[in-house]
C-alpha cells in the first residue's frame, strides 16, 4: 500500500497505548541518556514505527543543544509530535517519576541505614550492565547518524576534543553547529518521507493526512511553553519574597543549573559539586559520591543527582527528614519545569525548520559530534567500571585516562562480559539483562564477603 493511499486512515496510537510505552520507557531508562535514548529509539522507532529515523535525529540534535538531560526533553518532544502538549506533559514526566520515587526513597533509605550492602550488590551488577548499554547505543547511533565522511571525521573530532584535550561539551556542540550551518551538504540528513525499506513511519502518515496538525500543535505548545516559565519562577520568586532559607538558596541555585547544563549532567557536575560541597556545606564529598552512585544505577535522568543533594541539603539545615524530602521534591520541580518550557516553546520552531538546509546541516553535524560525545562516555564509563583506579596522564595540552592495571576487578569484567552476551549475543532484551546481571552483581558481592 502506497502512503497516498495509507494517509486518509492513519491515525496516532491511542493515548492509553502511549501512556503504557511512556511508563515503560521511564521504568526501564537506566544507562545515563545514551542509553535512555537507544531505549526511546527501539521503543518509538524499531518496535512500533510511531516516529522516523530521521524526525528522531531531528528531534534529538536540538535536545542535544539545550540545558537539561537531553533524553528527558526528547521524550517530551516525541510525545508533543504524537498527542500534543498532553503527550508532551505525560511523557516528560513518566521519564523522571519512576526515578525520582527510587531516589528518594533510597535518600531515605541512606539517610537512616547508610551503606546497605544488599541494595550496593544490586546496584553493583547493573553498573556493569549499564556500560553494555552505552556501547549498544553507540553502535545504534553512529549507524544512524554518520552517513558521510564529514560525520565521521566530526565524531572523531569530537571525540578527540573531549577525551584528549578536555574541551568542554559546549564549545564542541557550538563548533560542530557552526560547521554544519556553513556546510550543509556536507552533513546531509536523510528527508521526513517514506522510508527505503518500507512504509512511512505513523507520525508521516498522520501529517500526509492532516497537514494542518503542526500549526495546532504549534500554538497549544507556545501557550503551555509559557504556562511552564510561569510555574517554574513563581514559586521560585515567592520562596525568596517569604525568605524561605534554604529552601529559597535550594531554588534559585538549582533553576540556576537547569538553564546552563548545556551537555547533560556530567557537564555541570563539578561545579554542582564544588558549590555544594565547599561553599554550600550541603553534604560531604563521600556523600556527593554516593548520590552520583545512586543516580546512575537508577532510571531516569543522572541530573537527579541533583534530588540527593537537595535531599542532603534540606535534611541538614530544614529539620530533618521532612525537610529533606521537601527539599528534594522543590529540587526536582525547578530542574524539569524548565525543560517542558524549552520543548514547548522552542520544538514547534525546529519542527517548521525541516526543510532548511542550513538548520538541518547544523543539526545533522550536531548528531555527529554527538557520536564522539557517547564513545568519550563509553570509554570514560568503561574504565571505570572495570578498574577501580583510573589516573589522567598529561602529555602537553593533551591527556589521557589510564587504569591502574592492578586495580582491575573481576568481578566487574566478569559481569560486563555476561551483560553483553546476554544483550549482543543471546538478544535477550532490556529487561532481562538489566534484572540477570542485578542479581548476579549481588551474587558476587555476597560471595566476595
Amino acid at each position: 500500500m502506497n502512503s497516498a493511499a495509507a494517509a486518509p486512515s492513519a491515525r496516532p496510537p491511542s493515548f492509553a497505548e502511549a501512556l503504557r510505552v511512556w511508563l515503560r520507557i521511564g521504568l526501564l531508562s537506566f544507562g545515563g541518556p545514551a542509553g535512555q535514548i537507544a531505549l526511546l529509539h527501539r521503543e518509538v522507532v524499531e518496535q512500533r514505527r510511531w516516529i522516523s529515523d530521521a524526525r528522531f535525529l531531528h528531534a534529538l540534535n536540538f535536545c542535544t543543544l539545550l540545558p537539561g538531560p537531553e533524553a528527558q526533553q526528547l521524550a517530551t518532544y516525541l510525545g508533543w509530535l504524537l498527542h500534543g502538549v498532553r503527550g508532551g506533559v505525560a511523557a516528560g514526566a513518566l521519564f523522571v517519576l519512576p526515578g525520582m520515587v527510587v531516589m528518594l526513597g533510597l535518600s531515605l533509605l541512606y539517610a537512616t541505614s547508610g551503606e546497605m550492602p544488599l541494595v550496593a550488590g544490586l546496584f553493583f551488577g547493573l553498573r556493569s550492565a549499564v556500560m553494555v548499554l552505552v556501547v549498544e547505543a553507540l553502535l545504534r547511533v553512529a549507524r544512524r547518524a554518520l552517513k558521510t565522511r564529514a560525520a565521521w571525521a566530526m565524531a572523531g573530532l569530537a571525540f578527540a576534543a573531549l577525551y584528549l584535550l578536555s574541551v568542554p561539551f559546549p564549545l564542541v556542540v557550538l563548533l560542530a553547529a557552526l560547521t554544519g550551518f556553513l556546510l550543509p551538504a556536507a552533513f546531509r540528513a536523510p528527508a521526513h518521507d517514506v522510508a527505503r525499506d518500507g512504509p512511512p513511519a505513523l507520525l508521516d502518515a498522520v501529517l500526509a493526512a492532516d497537514p494542518g496538525r503542526p500549526a495546532r500543535l504549534a500554538a497549544q505548545a507556545w501557550r503551555a511553553g509559557w504556562v511552564a516559565v510561569a510555574c517554574w519562577l513563581l514559586p521560585v520568586a515567592a520562596l525568596i519574597l517569604a525568605g524561605a532559607g534554604v529552601f529559597a538558596d535550594i531554588a534559585v541555585f538549582f533553576s540556576k543549573m537547569a538553564v546552563v547544563t548545556v551537555g547533560g549532567a556530567y557537564a555541570v557536575l563539578a561545579y554542582v559539586a564544588q558549590e555544594a560541597v565547599q561553599v554550600r556545606g550541603w553534604l560531604t564529598p563521600a556523600q556527593m559520591l554516593v548520590g552520583l552512585g545512586l543516580a546512575e544505577t537508577t532510571p531516569g535522568p543522572l541530573i537527579l543527582v541533583l534530588q540527593f543533594v537537595g535531599f542532603m541539603a534540606g535534611l541538614g539545615q530544614a529539620g530533618g527528614m521532612a525537610g529533606g524530602i521537601a527539599a528534594s521534591l522543590l529540587t526536582v520541580w525547578v530542574t524539569f519545569a524548565p525543560c517542558f518550557a524549552f520543548i514547548f516553546l522552542g520544538a514547534p520552531f525546529v519542527e517548521r525548520l525541516h526543510a532548511n538546509r542550513a538548520l538541518t546541516g547544523a543539526l545533522a553535524a550536531v548528531t555527529a559530534a554527538v557520536v564522539g560525545v557517547i564513545a568519550n562516555l563509553a570509554l570514560w564509563f568503561g574504565l571505570r567500571v572495570i578498574f577501580t583506579e583510573v589516573h589522567r596522564a598529561g602529555f602537553g595540552p593533551a591527556g589521557l585516562d589510564l587504569p591502574v592495571l592492578a586495580s582491575l576487578d573481576p568481578w566487574a569484567l566478569a559481569l560486563s562480559v555476561l551483560a553483553a552476551m546476554l544483550l549482543f549475543g543471546l538478544r535477550l532484551g532490556l529487561l532481562p539483562t538489566l534484572g540477570a546481571t542485578a542479581i548476579a552483581g549481588l551474587l558476587a558481592r555476597l560471595a566476595a564477603g
